[in-house]
């Protein structure tokens, strides 16, 4: 059970951290004014890693950009 606890706790330390709505993953505080999800490509188009560094201390982010060759990221909408 305290696994589940402690990736619980990540995963709300992760969603902190990302500052827009992406997809289902919506915040109030970052959409547009058609109360769509928006996006922050330029900060946040990576894969992001938390590593594990020990009883508590706090866990260490890692990212890896992500790189598209043959589609382009838009603004989805909706409506």
């Amino acid at each position: 059970m305290a696994d589940f606890l402690e990736f619980g706790e990540l995963m709300i330390d992760d969603a902190l951290a990302r500052k827009e709505s992406c997809g289902c993953h919506f915040n109030t505080a970052f959409q547009t004014e058609d109360n769509e999800a928006l996006r922050d490509d330029e900060n946040f188009c990576h894969v992001a890693a938390w590593e594990y560094a020990g009883e508590g201390r706090p866990p260490i982010f890692h990212k890896e950009p992500l790189i598209f060759e043959n589609v382009v990221l838009t603004q989805r909408s909706y409506k």
